[in-house]
């Protein structure tokens, strides 16, 4: 039951854990918390487990090995991006002398010049915050859209994280679309992460297998006009540092192709640094879509 004891206590050891992790410098903490992650949480929590699942299903000749070696670094980069995410006011003195790269950093700083709404697009890759970090440290105001937490009184923070990078930020839904879309709208600057599974979705290959993904991002900033701008919060090799690079705009164009073309970067993404892909999340459910598959089989069949 959600709000129950588990959940209580569950939310306690983290708080415990996080405010611990929070008293050392950024490199051990980031470290500490990798390996706590990967060696604790990931194979009690079944993180493991389906990273090696989500691996199988996309590369089923990849070596076990292989396999093995990515959900670990998947495991070790989630763990670094949770504590590096909840030390705000660190994340964004970090951020404020990373360099700003990548093709799409003058159209940005002209739509921002001109008063033209933007909406940045990324997905679960690297650190998703540094980019916008990096731009909030420069005095940029970027809102976003946020999925709760299953467990309500780990939300009630991790709502309140969001809220200290950059306001306004809108819980997922119908009521805090609109509230991004109001946002946009007139003028403001969102971020949305479009790489989850959500059964309301268009079905778009994504690494070879179809995986349903929304297009309302592609959605907002056709209605908007506002420009339409994939980024990437890259880890280097050191762990602790961050490329924040802003890929060239997507031309509005049809919702889906927009959503296609997103996809295409956050691919090439993956497939240069499979490690740094959230690869814990059910993006495909392939079970759920074998089984969907095998009943319109049988429709036809039957038809």
């Amino acid at each position: 039951m959600r709000g129950g004891t588990a959940d209580y206590l569950s939310d306690k050891a983290l708080r415990g854990t996080i405010r611990l992790a929070l008293t050392l410098p950024p490199a051990l903490r980031g470290r500490m918390m990798g390996t706590l992650v990967r060696r604790l949480v990931a194979p009690l929590a079944g993180y493991r487990a389906r990273a090696m699942a989500n691996l199988e299903h996309v590369w089923p000749d990849m070596p076990e090995a292989e396999k093995r070696r990515i959900a670990d670094q998947v495991a070790d980069n989630a763990g670094r991006t949770m504590i590096e995410n909840y030390d705000v006011a660190g994340l964004l003195e970090r951020m404020k002398d990373t360099p700003v790269t990548g093709e799409g950093v003058a159209a940005i700083e002209a739509a921002r010049a001109e008063g033209r709404p933007i909406l940045f697009v990324t997905g679960h890759y690297g650190n998703f915050e540094a980019p916008r970090a990096a731009l909030v440290a420069r005095g940029w105001r970027i809102g976003g859209l946020y999925r709760p937490m299953a467990n309500p009184f780990f939300n009630e923070h991790y709502a309140a994280n969001m809220h200290a990078l950059s306001d306004p930020v809108f819980e997922q839904g119908r009521r805090g679309t609109m509230g991004l879309l109001k946002h946009i709208r007139g003028g403001g600057m969102g971020v949305l992460l479009f790489d989850v599974y959500d059964s309301a979705g268009t079905s778009i290959d994504f690494l070879g297998q179809p995986a349903p993904t929304l297009t309302s991002a592609a959605e907002i900033a056709v209605k908007t006009g506002a420009l339409f701008v994939p980024f990437f919060g890259i880890r280097k090799p050191d762990g602790v540092n961050f490329e924040a690079v802003f890929e060239a705009p997507i031309a509005h164009g049809e919702p889906v192709e927009m959503m296609r073309e997103v996809t295409r970067r956050l691919e090439a993404r993956i497939e240069a640094d499979p490690g740094q892909w959230f690869w814990i999340h059910r993006r495909w459910k392939p079970k759920r879509q074998r089984k969907r598959a095998e009943k319109r089989a049988r429709q036809h069949d039957q038809s």
